[in-house]
């Protein structure tokens, strides 16, 4: 479909390493008995995660890309180079309006979030001041001096930032795995420091015996040989080796039938080979090594196969790839037990990097310790300090309860009254706060007995 074609030529789209063998794509299905499945008109094929940071702005703008007709056309004609050199890009300008409407959306959306991760790892270290306009710079996969507007540089600096991003995705992952086989090593060293010479010549032992098991595995076929995927093909596909058929081969494992061995398919193919070195059940076999040995593999076969280096083989590359000597007398392939993934050099620099961390480390946890012990004795001087306040109070409401006053509140007023003042008081209150039909105190002439008063006086003196 051409969809899955144009996505991964444009964005050289790469798969995350599977974390186990369970993750790998099936391949003991028998395709042989289902031929020439058509694709469903519409039907969207799923790619993996790139892994990158900006994946989803990623797929979203492909997705609009998509939409538009002129665009669509000039991409499925467009080869690697072209859309890598940014040629392309120009021909956004011709896209249509509610297009370019939806990506000046995507962008801004896009804008405000990496402002918000920005604003959420300012807060984290409590820093003011800075310019977020000049920290949107380290994001190159779009143009932030514009932040409302996707133009044609916004396409081709994500096509340029998703290019490298991916082509050093392996290489970093390398870098990562390196690092994970050294601090084994140093965690081990550091181990046989703390033992007694008795029980660190047991632990060597048993660490050369584990070794020893570990490479005691049958034969690694070369990935991507006749021989490799011949086992594949009767193995896993359960059909008669007699009957191998590279072509066939490859529409069998080509799982999503899209024409392309993508690299996901591709890391399927070794999991047999895999099988025979790691078991997840022996302790002498580390499964983030058999995915190494994976990645490995399937970079070497896509060196050897991939002539345009578009991280896709298509049937006819493969084809001319099982015409090569190498395909059918294939050089022994080492695996990782047999190479040497770092010098003692490399092991010593990166120790003498952990001791910095860890001193830092040290360092800044007795700064807190300082600071603790700070507040502590803070806070202990402001108790003595209450405390002491404290007793000044008693001590004066003491002095005044001997002189007979009484004993006043926090703003002054008396606690309490003499019995006398205090019934005085609650008469007065009672008074004033009465029903008007009590009765009046006496001498007190209300004002209807005046009002009767005066008729009176009109009747008799008319």
């Amino acid at each position: 479909m051409w969809w899955r074609t144009i996505e991964l030529q444009c964005y050289f789209f790469l798969v995350n390493c599977l974390l186990t063998g369970l993750e790998a794509v099936p391949i003991d299905i028998d395709k042989t008995k289902v031929k020439d499945v058509p694709n469903v008109e519409g039907e969207k094929i799923e790619t993996p995660d790139t892994g990158l940071y900006y994946d989803e702005y990623l797929r979203q703008v492909i997705d609009v890309l998509e939409t538009d007709k002129h665009f669509r056309e000039k991409l499925q004609n467009a080869d690697i180079d072209e859309i890598k050199s940014g040629k392309l890009s120009k021909e956004l300008d011709l896209v249509s309006h509610h297009v370019r409407t939806r990506l000046d959306e995507l962008k801004r959306q896009e804008v405000a979030r990496l402002r918000m991760l920005i604003k959420a790892k300012l807060d984290s270290i409590q820093d003011t001041g800075i310019d977020h306009q000049a920290l949107l710079k380290q994001f190159e996969h779009l143009n932030h001096q514009n932040p409302d507007k996707f133009e044609p540089r916004d396409l081709d600096m994500l096509i340029k930032a998703a290019t490298n991003d991916l082509e050093n995705y392996d290489r970093t992952r390398h870098e990562e795995f390196k690092k994970y086989e050294m601090m084994k090593e140093h965690e081990r060293r550091e181990y046989l420091k703390t033992l007694n010479e008795e029980k660190r010549h047991e632990e060597e032992s048993k660490f050369e015996e584990m070794k020893k098991k570990h490479g005691n595995h049958p034969k690694i076929n070369h990935p991507g040989s006749k021989d490799q995927l011949k086992e594949v093909w009767e193995e896993a596909d359960g059909l008669d080796p007699r009957d191998f058929d590279p072509k066939t081969f490859f529409k069998l494992h080509d799982v999503n039938s899209d024409g392309f061995l993508d690299e996901q398919e591709l890391e399927a193919l070794f999991t047999k080979e895999l099988e025979k070195v790691y078991d997840p059940k022996n302790e002498e076999d580390d499964m983030v090594e058999m995915e190494e040995e994976r990645l490995r593999m399937r970079e070497h076969v896509m060196n050897e196969v991939d002539v345009n280096r578009d991280r896709l083989v298509t049937l006819e590359e493969f084809l001319k790839a099982t015409e090569k000597k190498e395909f059918l007398e294939p050089d022994s392939w080492e695996t990782l037990d047999q190479q040497q993934l770092f010098t003692e050099e490399e092991l010593k620099e990166f120790e003498n990097h952990i001791f910095e961390q860890e001193h830092k480390l040290k360092q800044k946890a007795e700064d807190l310790q300082k600071q603790k012990e700070e507040l502590q004795l803070q806070h202990n001087q402001l108790q003595a300090q209450k405390q002491e306040y404290q007793q000044v109070v008693q001590q004066m409401e003491q002095k005044r309860l001997q002189q007979g006053i009484p004993p006043a509140g926090p703003g002054g007023e008396l606690k309490y009254q003499p019995p006398g003042q205090q019934q005085e008081e609650k008469s007065e209150k009672h008074s004033l706060g009465s029903d008007h039909l009590q009765p009046l105190p006496p001498q007190h002439v209300s004002p209807l007995q005046e009002g009767a008063a005066m008729a009176e006086h009109v009747q008799i003196h008319p």
